[in-house]
């Protein structure tokens, strides 16, 4: 009678006496992306073969506030704050038939006398959850003297295997009424703060995923946008 060796990394008998692949040996099968902003599902029947998935989770930035001026008078506004950003490692049996998957969006830009909004939560599941940027408040009304206003905190860690907090907003400062500067966006994990202005304008756009706006500044009557804060993301690596 014939005998094969089999490969007990790759290879497994069950109690049944069936020979079965070892969960997890495949390596990685597929990359799933969850964007934009939005609720999405996650259904385990679609991947019969799946033994793990790793998940990040990327929270949205806050958007920044816009500035108004008088004649000769220049204000700034502070940056948004970066989202917070999660991991997870779960194995597939942890998983419900149907895992929620929740993208934050963005927070919205201000207006030249409005607050920036906040940035959206990001989850997978109850097994990964990342915190939004808040947006940056009104700091600095017009004025010609000497000013500076604190940047924007930046939010607190989730939950998950490692989590971490987004990065501040940054700090806007006056030095006369035709010299100052905005405050740069936030940072997150997987994204950048949008720049900080020295001249009429809103602040930069963030790039990649979950940072905040920059702020705006206006002068010399001039009046400003603020900028919005980046969208979220949910990447699941799916392993056999």
């Amino acid at each position: 009678m014939a005998s094969v060796c089999v490969d007990s990394d790759y290879f497994q008998v069950g109690g049944d006496g069936r020979l079965t692949l070892v969960p997890g040996s495949m390596g990685l099968r597929k990359i799933v992306y969850f964007r934009p902003a939005g609720t999405y599902s996650f259904r385990k029947a679609d991947y019969p073969w799946l033994s793990r998935v790793f998940v990040q989770v990327q929270a949205a930035g806050g958007g920044s506030a816009g500035a108004r001026s008088l004649t000769g008078q220049l204000a700034a506004s502070a940056g948004g704050a970066g989202g917070g950003y999660s991991e997870s490692l779960v194995e597939a049996s942890a998983l419900g038939a149907t895992e929620s998957v929740v993208v934050g969006a963005g927070g919205v830009p201000g207006g030249p006398t409005t607050d920036g909004g906040n940035g959206g939560n990001s989850s997978f599941g109850g097994f990964a959850t990342a915190n939004g940027g808040a947006g940056s408040p009104i700091s600095m009304t017009s004025g010609t003297t000497v000013a500076s206003f604190s940047g924007v905190a930046g939010p607190l860690a989730g939950t998950g295997d490692y989590v971490q907090g987004g990065g501040a907003g940054g700090g806007c400062l006056r030095l006369s009424g035709n010299e100052g500067q905005s405050g740069q966006g936030g940072e997150s994990r997987l994204g950048h703060g949008g720049y900080q202005r020295a001249s009429t304008g809103g602040g930069g756009n963030p790039r990649g995923n979950g940072a905040g706006g920059g702020g705006s500044l206006a002068r010399d009557g001039d009046s400003t946008n603020g900028t919005p804060g980046g969208d979220g993301v949910v990447i699941a690596w799916l392993f056999a």
